[in-house]
């Protein structure tokens, strides 16, 4: 294979992506019934999903395990996303307070500002996951920062943003519009580009990213696939109440519930 990312050895990306899959590799932990409800699912959206969708109960109640793990698996993609650029120079991952900091020697450009020391960054997957709340707390932490350090900017950088961007954020804080320049709304192959000096740097490790995994996974051994008994379960209580997988699926939700009980 021929290794053409400059910003990162083969051998470290050959380690991140391992971490990363070893992260998956804890989330197919078997499904019994007692995991698969603990959150309580909701046995009315299950019937309609079964109805409209044409589908049965067996396969529902697979899609919701594979939903509910698929849900888990979000954070080993942050991780791979934030804990790539230990490798990369001039980075740090702090154990806590921001995601990345970019503080090379020589200072960063930051458009519509000039040069600052230092990017603070706050990293997500994607664009809409955080709520207005959400928002206005990290914008204000970010306002908190410039207020600290004057040579400094902070970024809310996203894996998955609405377009290629950079651009001054701006997001209401208890109703009143803010934007600071030095406060910026960055996608991650932007992010990758400063960081780097690589413009089309976060395309390439796209290019090679499928290859290293298969190759982790030769490696490593393949990731073994669970054997969840949530529907063998299920079964042996819809014989409990002398009833079907139907009424079995509803007693999750509404056990304590008149008629249910």
């Amino acid at each position: 294979m021929m290794w053409n990312l400059a910003f990162i050895s083969e051998e470290d990306f050959f380690l991140h992506v391992q971490e990363t899959i070893q992260q998956y590799g804890e989330k197919l932990k078997p499904y019994d019934l007692k995991k698969f409800n603990s959150n309580i699912v909701d046995p009315i959206k299950l019937t309609f999903d079964k109805m409209v969708y044409h589908m049965s109960y067996e396969e529902i109640i697979r899609n919701e395990i594979f939903r509910q793990r698929d849900k888990a698996n979000n954070n080993d993609i942050g991780y791979f996303h934030q804990s790539i650029f230990k490798y990369i120079k001039d980075c740090t991952v702090p154990s806590s307070g921001w995601d990345v900091i970019f503080s090379p020697k020589e200072g960063v450009d930051v458009p519509e500002c000039g040069r600052v020391k230092t990017v603070y960054v706050e990293m997500k997957n994607k664009h809409n996951t955080m709520n207005s709340s959400a928002s206005s707390k990290t914008y204000m932490k970010m306002q908190g920062q410039l207020l600290k350090d004057d040579d400094c900017a902070c970024f809310l950088v996203e894996a998955i943003a609405k377009q290629s961007q950079n651009k001054t954020w701006q997001v209401s804080v208890d109703g009143v519009r803010q934007k600071h320049k030095r406060i910026r709304r960055v996608s991650m192959d932007e992010f990758y580009s400063l960081v780097t000096g690589q413009r089309d740097a976060f395309y390439q490790m796209c290019m090679i990213l499928p290859e290293v995994i298969e190759k982790v996974l030769s490696y490593s051994g393949r990731v073994a696939v669970p054997h969840d008994t949530v529907i063998e379960e299920l079964n042996e209580l819809a014989k409990t109440k002398q009833g079907s997988l139907v009424l079995a699926l509803y007693m999750l939700g509404f056990g304590s519930y008149t008629g249910f009980a």
